[in-house]
This record gives C-alpha cells, structure tokens and sequence, in this order.
C-alpha cells in the first residue's frame, strides 16, 4: 500500500508531466540545430527583469533607447555623451577632492575622502584604471569608478591616464601601471596595494598583474576586475554572451559566428592591433600558471554584459588555480551598470567593492 506522501508526490508528478507536455503542445517547436552545434534562433522579444528595482528597470531602458541613439563615428571623448549625466549625480551623493598628479611620468587623477582618510586606510591605497576600450573616458569613466570607493572606504584612490590607441599600442598601458606601482611600492607594502577598474580597465588589471609577475614586481594585496575578464576574442570576450547578453544589454545584433577552427584574432580594438589574443600578457585566463599568481580577485558583471561569459570563466580559471576569487553577477544589468549612482544594485555593487578590498588589503 502506497502512504499519502507518496501518493502525493505522484500526484505532483503527473500534473508536472501534464504541464510540461502542454507546453511542447503550445508551438513551441524545437529550434533548428547545424551539425557543429550552431542555434538558429529566430526574432524574439525580451522584456526587462522582473527581478530589477524600480529604479534599475527604467535605467535599463534608459540605457537601451540612450544606445540606439549614439553615433559609431562619433571621435573619441574625454567624457562619453552615455555616462556624462551620472558625473554629477556620482559628486552629489559621494563627497571627494581630486588632485592632479603626475607619477613616475603618468598623468593620474589622486581621490580621497572629504572627511578624510580613515586611520586604518593611511598606509593603504588603491590604484584606478579607467574604462573607455583603450581610446577614450579620462577622466569620465575615472571619475565614476573612483569617487564612490574614495567616499566610501576613506582611503586614497590614483586613477592612472595610461597610454591608449590609436596612438599607443600594447604593451604601452602596461609599462605605465608597473612604472606607477614601482612608485608606490616605495611608500607602500605590496599587500597594501589595490588594483581595480571596469571594461578596458578591467583587462588592464589582469594584464597588469600578469605583467608584474613578467617584471618580477610582488603582487598587489587585492585586484577588482570589472566589467570585463581575462579572456579577448575577435568579438568582444568571447562565448555565449556574445549572442546572449550583447543583444539584451546593449540592443545590437551580434557579429556572425567564427567558423569552426578559426585561428584566434585579436579583437577590433586599436590598442591591441598585432597582439595575440592567447599572450597571458594580454589575455592572462589563458594561462593557468599566471592565473596562479594572482591576489585575491573580485570579478563583477551582470547577466546582460557582454563580457559576461568570459567574467564565468575568468573566475572558474582562478578558483581552479588556487586563487581567492569572488564572483558576484547582477540579475538584468548590462555591461557598466554601476556607473549610474542613483540605482540601488549599483549601491549594492560599491558595497560588495569596498567590503572585497577592506577585507584582503594588508593580509
């Protein structure tokens, strides 16, 4: 004799069954598939997560009608037309002075706290490096990746000016990051040192610590990459999110796929023209024994940036390394979000950044 429990848990199972077979009977017939795996998918609609507040909701779509307006030959800006109007909104809530400096030959932005530096932050810093795809956004993207975390954390933040294309080539903007640590080294315990940005910022973080390790420099006490991972391909970084993420996060159609067995080119970014796309200097998840090297990492993105997949990887690669790494994705939000201070999940984002480097700094 069955008991009622059992009874019940097949009485749920039926009427799964019963659903999910309704569901196939609904249309919604299987999508075609090419022999290397390829997915046809047709035009399909994609409303804004449920699970985003209010305020990020409509930011979403701010964002999205924002895009479609922008000009793709438009010249490179000191302060993209995309981010310009979060400037002030990020000075009002987050109160900092801003010096100009110039270290070991770098032109740097230095940030600290209007109330000033907290006790336990005076023989700590942070270094900043900017977004903007290794062409533009200083001191744009400078202003909104160091303000919150200067106010926020009480501690000095240097947001470097480093080299960009077209002018400048890879390795350019490495040899600056190193030549600013070395200067820093000589004020501050390596273990006391943080190294962080978004986007091109974020690239720049892991080829700087796997350029550090090619100099024979210590490894910094704590490293952020945002908006970004350790991988590059010749459509942004590479996988799924290429096709998934782009599309919802930024409204534009994805690059045709590569066929299979292409050779790896570099991506279209002028900065990196005639790089390999595999060197650990420039894509450092592609080595393992580099990855190996790395401090304590925070990895951050949201499920429709299109660096997304490669932020999953990255932090897969590291945790199998050894590395302390930590990995927070946002529901709904698109590549850069936080750049936008009045959004609750950007607060939230500030929030996980300064608790990552208070807790690892120094250790």
């Amino acid at each position: 004799m069955w008991g009622f429990a059992t009874v019940r848990r097949w009485m749920a199972g039926v009427a799964l069954a019963a659903a999910c077979a309704a569901q196939a009977q609904s249309g919604r017939a299987p999508l075609p598939v090419a022999e290397d795996g390829t997915v046809e998918v047709p035009a399909m609609s994609a409303p804004v997560s449920e699970f985003l507040s209010p305020e990020a909701r409509a930011y979403v779509v701010e964002h999205l009608l924002a895009v479609a307006k922008l000009d793709p030959s438009a010249p490179p800006s000191p302060v993209p037309p995309l981010i310009a109007p979060y400037i002030p909104r990020m000075k009002a809530r987050y109160h900092t002075h801003r010096e100009d400096a110039v270290i070991a030959g770098v032109k740097a932005y230095v940030y600290t706290p209007a109330g000033g530096i907290a006790a336990k932050n005076r023989k700590r810093v942070l270094i900043n490096l900017h977004g903007g795809g290794f062409r533009e956004c200083f001191p744009g993207c400078a202003e909104l990746e160091s303000i919150p975390i200067a106010a926020l954390m009480r501690i000095k933040v240097v947001s470097l000016d480093y080299r960009q294309g077209p002018e400048y080539r890879f390795p350019a903007a490495s040899e600056d990051v190193a030549a600013v640590y070395r200067q820093l080294l000589k004020t501050y315990r390596p273990e006391d040192i943080g190294i962080y940005g978004c986007s091109a910022g974020g690239i720049l973080t892991g080829m700087s610590l796997a350029w550090f390790q090619k100099q024979g420099l210590p490894r910094p006490g704590a490293a952020g990459i945002f908006c970004a991972g350790g991988t590059l391909a010749s459509a942004g970084f590479g996988g799924d999110a290429t096709y998934t993420a782009l599309p919802l996060g930024e409204a534009r159609m994805p690059p045709p796929p590569a066929p299979p067995g292409a050779k790896a080119l570099a991506p279209p970014l002028g900065y990196l023209t005639g790089a390999d796309p595999t060197d650990p200097l420039v894509a450092p998840a592609s080595s393992p024994a580099v990855l190996a090297k790395f401090p304590p990492t925070l990895i951050i993105t949201g499920t429709r940036g299109f660096e997304y997949s490669s932020a999953i990887y990255t932090h897969e690669a590291l945790v199998k390394a050894g590395v302390d790494a930590e990995l927070h994705v946002w529901e709904g939000l698109f590549h850069g979000f936080y750049y936008n201070p009045d959004v609750p999940e950007s607060r939230d984002a500030f929030d996980v950044m300064v608790r990552f480097f208070d807790r690892h700094l120094g250790k």
